[in-house]
């Protein structure tokens, strides 16, 4: 996973920083048929410190992310437009899916079978469903009514 930093360094440009994540089973199929190299991906999970000893005889210290959950987070038209520049065939899952990942080998308890996909969203967002859509009226709020 590639995270990019808030600040930008001398040259002007933004670093990244690389973790490795660990995705399992059914979770790790799907997570590599359904995206590629700069897919905009959500992620959750847990950081894990473990360790070995390399050939050398050398102790390395290895930290990472295990994944529980993964959600694709751009649309499917921007998905297709990579396909078609660069070939792939691969399908796609709409955006607001995920997948929850469970290591220990049984069913998640809202993981979807045997597809592996579910939908994090409860309802389908519908632009006449927002209640304080196109009403005219503006919001007034002092920073410090704000909680944070």
């Amino acid at each position: 996973m590639a995270v990019d930093r808030n600040f930008t360094n001398q040259q002007g440009q933004r670093d990244a920083d690389f973790i490795n994540c660990v995705v399992w089973r059914k979770a790790a199929e799907n997570f590599a048929n359904y995206t590629h190299k700069g897919s905009l991906v959500g992620i959750e999970g847990r950081i894990q410190t473990r360790n070995y000893e390399n050939q050398q005889g050398q102790r390395v210290y290895v930290t990472e992310v295990v994944v529980s959950n993964f959600s694709f987070l751009e649309s499917k038209a921007q998905a297709d437009a990579y396909r078609q520049q660069n070939g792939g065939g691969q399908g796609y899952t709409p955006q607001g899916q995920g997948y929850q990942a469970n290591p220990y080998g049984t069913p998640a308890a809202n993981q979807a079978q045997p597809g592996g996909f579910t939908n994090n969203n409860t309802s389908e967002a519908q632009p006449s469903a927002d209640p304080f859509a196109d009403n005219g009226d503006t919001i007034d709020i002092a920073d410090n009514d704000l909680p944070f």
